[in-house]
């Protein structure tokens, strides 16, 4: 027997190597969209056995299958409250100013996307920084009388973080339900975790896939990045925010970050709810339901909006196609800040076709990115929407983590998703899109701001980056899938 062992052994641990390559190669073959990918994949598992499916499993399945935690029974019956403030593509146009009718072709593709109705009766108010946002958002914990949902992506257990956790454990006292969902991967941000303040203070909190051991839950590059607040069923906060001092700018902290949030009330709180609901229920298995976490739709303001929940599961590519959608349909302006610019090719080309159309592009990011392999790969290939006449603009310090996306003003896609794959492949994410001309002239307004603050990028100062820069950054781009 133990010669068997010892002479069989390198016959076991080939074909268990040949078994994994052949399994990983026919899942790259079968589910990847991009043939390039598949390719690279494939290559990568015969020519590293071991190593290559193992990098599969963890880096290379980008989709995964939650069960229906959607809309039903008790949460049917409430959503049904927003039933009269639906609004069709056809009666959009209605509620459009002139010229603007052209955009109720969006609200077609949304719902397609989405699912989702468009709702009118919405208010959404803009709220710069932490020194807005985070004071607003404790109000709301502290007026709760039913219930608290909250997500994020980053919950720092820091100044910032010790004021909403101080709120949440209050809410708890005073009778609250109170459930923080935060991801397994931001809740390491900070040491210690806030997740163990939070459950010294009674607090229900949970990790949005934990991923200590691969076996357990392979999908390790996969993460929540949504950023959702809602009290009593009926305020919510969402936008691209974490929860950490940096930024409170206020707080002078050794990391200072800009960022906008929205308040957001009305019936499209509805949709908000939904999503934490689900995202929920797949991590812990308990339903939320019931007149605490559903309030009655109320009209409040004169916005029409939907929620545009996007991930790799059924929502895949959601938030990618809406882009795409908007710049297509764009005929006056379009204005884009994010902080991380890594779009695909086909999305830059769908940006340069738009300012050939003569629509002006402007593309609003900061000169000093906070990860620097970002800022390297987007500056790699900043040339090819440059040299067909969108407009680039660097913003100076602090670090701007603002996203919004404003068409023609009139339609917004407020949220918490960037331009660059992680963002539109791989991580859960959250945004709302709006139609609403004074809301898009506030955000107008504000893009308008940082361009005021900022410099234009040339594309004669794009070339003429050193051959040692242009090295690097090209090499920085090979990674841009995973940045």
């Amino acid at each position: 027997m133990r010669e068997v062992v010892v002479h069989g052994w390198p016959y076991f641990v080939a074909g268990l190597g040949l078994l994994m390559s052949l399994l990983t190669s026919g899942h790259a073959i079968i589910y990847k969209r991009d043939s390039r990918a598949a390719v690279g994949w494939v290559g990568l598992v015969w020519l590293a056995p071991f190593v290559g499916p193992l990098l599969y499993v963890l880096l290379g399945i980008n989709r995964i299958h939650r069960k229906a935690a959607g809309i039903r029974g008790d949460e049917c019956e409430h959503m049904a409250s927003v039933a009269s403030f639906t609004c069709s593509p056809v009666d959009l146009a209605n509620h459009l100013p002139d010229g603007h009718g052209h955009l109720a072709s969006l609200a077609q593709v949304g719902e397609q996307l989405t699912r989702l109705p468009l709702l009118t009766g919405n208010r959404v108010d803009v709220l710069c920084d932490g020194d807005q946002a985070y004071p607003a958002m404790i109000e709301a914990i502290e007026a709760a009388e039913r219930s608290v949902s909250l997500t994020s992506y980053i919950f720092d257990n820091d100044r910032a973080g010790r004021r909403f956790v101080e709120a949440l454990a209050a809410a708890v006292r005073r009778g609250v339900q109170v459930r923080v969902l935060i991801d397994a991967i931001g809740a390491r941000y900070s040491i210690p975790p806030v997740t163990q303040n939070l459950r010294a203070q009674g607090v229900r909190v949970a990790r949005f896939m934990p991923s200590n051991v691969p076996w357990t839950t392979p999908y390790v590059n996969l993460r929540s990045h949504r950023k959702i607040l809602v009290a009593d069923g009926r305020v919510g906060f969402t936008g691209g925010m974490n929860i950490r001092e940096g930024s409170m700018l206020s707080l002078n902290s050794e990391h200072p970050a800009r960022d906008v949030h929205f308040r957001v009330t009305g019936p499209v709180v509805q949709e908000l709810q939904a999503t934490f609901v689900e995202d929920w229920y797949f991590t812990t298995g308990e339903r939320l339901s019931g007149d605490g976490w559903f309030a009655p739709a109320e009209d409040v303001g004169s916005v029409i909006a939907r929620g545009v929940p996007d991930g790799p599961d059924k929502h895949y590519d959601t938030m990618r196609m809406a882009f795409h959608a908007a710049l297509s349909v764009a005929q006056r302006s379009v204005r884009i800040i994010t902080p991380y610019f890594l779009p695909d090719a086909a999305l830059i080309s769908t940006l340069n076709t738009c300012a050939m159309r003569g629509v002006p592009v402007d593309i609003i990011l900061p000169e000093t990115n906070n990860l620097k392999m970002v800022a390297w790969a987007s500056m790699a290939q900043m040339w090819q929407v440059l040299e067909w006449g969108c407009r680039v603009w660097l913003t100076p310090p602090p670090f701007d983590h603002t996203k919004l996306f404003v068409v023609d003003g009139a339609w917004s896609m407020i949220g918490s998703s960037n331009w660059d794959p992680r963002s539109l492949r791989l991580n859960f994410e959250f945004g709302v899109e709006c139609y609403g001309v004074e809301l898009a002239k506030r955000l107008d307004a504000l893009a308008e701001l940082r361009m005021r603050e900022a410099r234009r990028l040339t594309l004669e100062e794009v070339n003429g980056r050193s051959l040692p820069v242009q090295l690097r950054d090209g090499g920085a781009r090979l990674f841009a899938p995973y940045l």
